[in-house]
């Protein structure tokens, strides 16, 4: 299924839609196409679009990211934060532990392999001498979130224009 990025009038990500869906906004006259994808063809003279523009802006209220172990995994590329290691033994780890009142916020949790999560144990990770490789950092856009995976995944390189770094 081939995915299509909706722009507001402001150049801003609203949406990823299909592509049958942006060729009836672009038919109707409210989107034009700013890419397209050269192998697809929605006609011998028609390109299927990529990425999309609304001609009136739509003013669309913030969404906020679920804070989930699979959006953690992602936000720190499947890597323990601690050592690097990259493999399916990962757990999320909170830097100020649960038992001594850290919450469950995006900046409190990271991901952690299973042997850097026992030697942290109930410590934060200065008292364990552990060195954190990133600060966790809440995503600032649910959309761009999104985007970012398709664009990191090599789907639709093309996007990477129009999304500009979804993390602060």
């Amino acid at each position: 299924m081939v995915q299509v990025l909706v722009l507001n009038a402001s150049y801003e990500p609203l949406n990823i839609t299909t592509w049958r869906r942006a060729t009836v906004l672009m038919l109707k006259g409210k989107a034009e196409s700013l890419e397209e994808n050269p192998d697809l063809k929605i006609r011998p003279d028609k390109n299927i679009p990529t990425v999309i523009r609304l001609r009136h802006f739509i003013k669309v209220p913030y969404r906020d990211i679920p804070l989930t172990r699979k959006n953690i995994l992602y936000r720190d590329n499947n890597c323990c934060q601690y050592c690097g290691y990259k493999g399916l033994k990962l757990s999320i780890d909170h830097i100020l532990p649960k038992s001594r009142g850290g919450p469950d916020t995006w900046e409190n949790v990271t991901t952690a392999c299973l042997t850097c999560n026992i030697i942290k144990g109930n410590r934060t990770p200065e008292e364990a001498n552990m060195i954190l490789k990133q600060k966790p950092y809440k995503p600032l856009s649910n959309l761009s979130f999104e985007a970012t995976k398709q664009i990191n995944s090599g789907l639709h390189k093309e996007w990477g224009k129009y999304v500009i770094g979804w993390f602060s």
